[in-house]
Parts: structure tokens; sequence; C-alpha cells
């Protein structure tokens, strides 16, 4: 055990522990949207590097530390289960306690298996960032709110484009073990100076634009109404009015959010024709539901000038128990797999990553909603695309942190992959954001309208968009082998 600090921490009662780190693990989600603190996000790691060393009960500890922070990060929650209170208000809390407790445990684990065995603070170092790349991959995946979330606006983030989410994580935790437990002056200046420069603002200069104008149209459906008989040609009619408004140039592009038409694909000709009229010959993205025989699918659809539908991209990665039930193959065994989705059960899966043609705006990898939390499923694309678009509803999400932190996800894709992207969101956050994640114009929230913005030129491939994942955790995996060898070689 290193340090006067975890000697401390090692005499005190287990419950206290266990409230010292649920507490912090919640001072810790200052780091995140809305409020974006990620000096509080470094010192719940530096604190926690030392709770997994001096804590009697380490899987606790670490369990405690997550549960806090991701209660606080994930409070957005509740939101969703308030738009129809009186029938699904009482799931609230309980899907806030299991949705935090079940991440919490990844952090338990490392914590525990570091402990296990005697790997010390390095253990913990890499045991925590491999307990974040589970977190990205084990049952889908769910990696939202990851500490290196906090750094999307800090130079820190630009380290995206290099080593991924789960690269800048491995730093970001090797800085806190530095300030928190560096043995010597030089590591710890070193620590300061490199704490200091992945905090600091990140300002870029304005990207290199193309001749593309792009229209992103939010028409604020406000989710209790969005699907209601008496607003659906309300909310449509306002689309169709702000893609035929004048604006500042005539756009090549024109952007409607996730789900943006009522009627299925099958049964939209006649409103398709008039979309593209509004659209005066631009091809529109945008969002509705497909059928195919009993499945349904949440698609993205390209309509040209004619209102035909050019190119279609069903979302793959969809939400556990919000769009589909785990474990579906049993259902579909007894063969009710499409009559659980014909029923409202869920949608259909599409086929996976695939880039669609918008005419002179060139290729585009389409994006819908939660499919923006994951960076290998960006990284999944056949080809290289010239921008990502995404469309999404946060209106479930309410006004502060659930569509504030989705849209420092996005942000973060558009870094990895050195790309613009473009965001069309139902109620907000719309925004056009350059391809160092920098948000060039944005749409504020509960309001309707839309943006023309020009299309940003797109960057070099980065180091990331041509490597994923796979070196990062190859890395981790052969300096945790090497410290259990170096431990048993030392033990004989």
């Amino acid at each position: 055990m290193n340090g006067p600090l975890c000697r401390r921490i090692a005499v005190w009662p287990v419950w206290v522990q266990t409230l010292a780190a649920a507490l912090i693990g919640g001072a810790g989600a200052l780091g995140q949207a809305p409020y974006d603190w990620p000096v509080f996000t470094l010192a719940m790691l530096a604190f926690g590097l030392l709770l997994a060393q001096g804590a009697a009960r380490p899987f606790i500890a670490g369990w405690a530390l997550g549960a806090g922070y991701f209660a606080h990060t994930l409070i957005w929650i509740l939101q969703p289960f308030l738009v129809e209170a009186d029938r699904f208000g009482w799931l609230a809390l309980p899907a806030l306690i299991l949705m935090a407790g079940g991440l919490a445990v990844f952090w338990g684990l490392a914590f525990a298996g570091a402990r296990r065995l005697g790997l010390g603070a390095l253990g913990v170092v890499v045991g925590w960032t491999l307990a974040e790349l589970a977190r990205a991959y084990v049952f889908t995946g769910f990696p939202w709110g990851a500490p290196v979330q906090a750094l999307v606006g800090r130079w820190g983030g630009q380290g995206l484009a290099w080593a991924g989410p789960h690269g800048v994580m491995f730093l970001m935790v090797a800085l806190a073990w530095g300030l928190g437990q560096g043995q010597g002056h030089k590591i710890r200046i070193i620590s300061v100076i490199g704490a200091a420069l992945l905090l600091w603002p990140f300002t870029a200069s304005n990207p290199p634009l193309t001749d593309n104008w792009v229209r992103i149209v939010q028409p604020n459906a406000i989710q209790s109404r969005k699907w209601h008989p008496d607003w659906t040609d309300v909310f449509f009619d306002r689309q169709l009015s702000l893609s035929a408004a004048d604006g500042l140039h005539r756009p090549d592009l024109i952007v409607w959010p996730e789900t943006a038409v009522p009627w299925p694909l099958g049964q939209s000709a006649k409103h398709r024709a008039t979309i593209a009229a509004a659209a005066q010959g631009a091809p529109v993205v945008l969002g509705l539901l497909r059928w195919e025989g009993f499945r349904v699918f949440n698609t993205l659809a390209v309509l040209d000038s004619g209102g035909q539908v050019s190119e279609t991209y069903d979302k793959h990665h969809l939400v556990p128990f919000t769009e589909y039930i785990p474990l579906g193959w049993i259902s579909n065994y007894f063969g009710l797999g499409g009559a659980l989705s014909d029923r409202g059960f869920g949608f259909a899966a599409g086929a996976g990553a695939k880039l669609v043609d918008l005419g002179a705006v060139g290729l585009a990898l389409p994006l819908i909603c939660y499919e923006a939390v994951f960076a290998q499923d960006v990284n999944a694309a056949p080809g290289r695309a010239r921008l990502i678009v995404q469309i999404t509803n946060d209106a479930w999400f309410g006004e502060r942190a659930g569509p504030q932190q989705h849209l420092a996800l996005a942000r973060m894709r558009a870094i990895e992959q050195g790309l613009p992207l473009v965001r069309a969101a139902n109620t907000g956050i719309s925004a056009m954001v350059g391809p160092q994640g920098q948000v060039l114009q944005a749409l504020g929230q509960g309001q309707a309208g839309f943006l023309d913005a020009p299309l940003p030129a797109p960057r070099a491939p980065t180091l990331y968009s041509r490597l994923g994942d796979g070196p990062i955790g190859l890395v981790l995996v052969l300096m945790l082998a090497g410290a259990a060898i170096g431990r048993a070689q030392r033990l004989k």
C-alpha cells in the first residue's frame, strides 16, 4: 500500500469508505454537461486510485464510487418515464438505481481485480481503463458518461483523434495517479503540467469550408404531442415551412430529425412529394418508420428532388428495453419475433453501418440517435465518408443533462473521425459541428427553426479512424499481463 493517504483510508470503517466513495463519485459527475467542470472528474479519478489500494473491500468501494458517479451523470434517465407519468412514473427511480448500480459493477470489478492480482496502482490504472473499454462493448455496450466525455471541449479531447476514448481514458487515469500518488517531484511536476494541458479549454480556429450549404430543421415537436392525431399535421407542416423558408443560401441538403414523418415509408408517397416540393430541388434526409413484413425499422431515408427514396439506412444499434427486448432469440425460437415488433414490443435491427449518397454533398455516414454513443459503430463504416449525419429525437430527455451530454458524445465522434457532423434534433440541440468537435452553429432546446450552415471540409483520416480500439485494448492487456508476470517472479 503506497503513501500516507492510502494508509489513512485503510483505517476508516467500511461504511465511511463506502459513503465517501459514493459522494466523491457524485462530485466527479460535475465534469459532465450541464456543468462541464472536468477538474472534478480528474479529482475523482485520483481519489478512486487511492481508494482502490486502501479500501478494506475494494469491490464495494469501486462500486460505490461508480454508483455515485453514474447516478448523478445519468439523472436525465428519470425524464422519459415522466412523459407519461401516470403510467410509467413509478419506474423512473428504479430505472436510475438499476442503471447506475449495474454500470458501477465494472468499476467495482476493476478495483477488486487489481487488488486480487496484487498489482498496485498500475493494476488499477490499467484495470479501470479496461473496465471502461468493456462497458462500451459488453451486453451491447453503454459507454455514455465515460470520464473522458468531460474533455470534449478541452485540449485533452483532441487526443480522441489519435488514441480514441479508451486511449485518452488511460492518459487521464495515469495523470490522476501522478497527481495523487506519484513518487518524486519530477512525476508530480509532469502530472501537473499534463493535467493543465488536458483540462485547458480548446478553442479551434474556423475550419476550411466547402461550397455546400446544409439546412438543419428543428420542429420542436414536444414528445407528449408528437404522435397525437391533433398535432401530427401541425409538426409536419412546420417542417415543410422551415424547409421552404428563405435563407442565407439555397441549401444543397436539408436534414429533418428522427421520426420526423409520422407515416410509415410505404404509406408516405403523397407526403414525400410535398416534402420534395418544399425542398425546391435539394435532397432531404429524414427519419421515419419502415415496415418489412412483420418487422418495423427505425429508418433514415434520403429523398431526391422528385420525392423518391434514393437511399435508406436502418438503425442497427438499438436501445435495450426501449427499442427491443434483450434475449429476443427466445421469442424468435417460438416464432414470435415478428409478432413482438408488430405489437410494439420492439424494433428490428438494421444490417449495420453503411454510407449513403447525398448527391452534391457527397457520401455521409448516417447515425440515428443512440448510435452516436458508440465510437466503434462509427469506425465500422465501410469506407471514408465526407460527413456524419445524426438525426435524433432528444425530446424524451428533458432540457438539461441528457440532450447536452448527447451532443457531447456526437462531438466526440466528429473528433475521432476528423469529419464534420450535421445534427438534426427534434427539440434540440441541432448543430453543425466541425471536424475538431467545435460547435459552429446551434439551435438551442425548445426552439422551432432552422440553421443554414456551410459544410466544413473533412480533415485527413485520423489515426483512431484507421486503427480503432484494437491497439489500445491489446496494449492494456499486455501491460496487465506483464505486471502480473513481474509480480509472480518477485514472489518466487
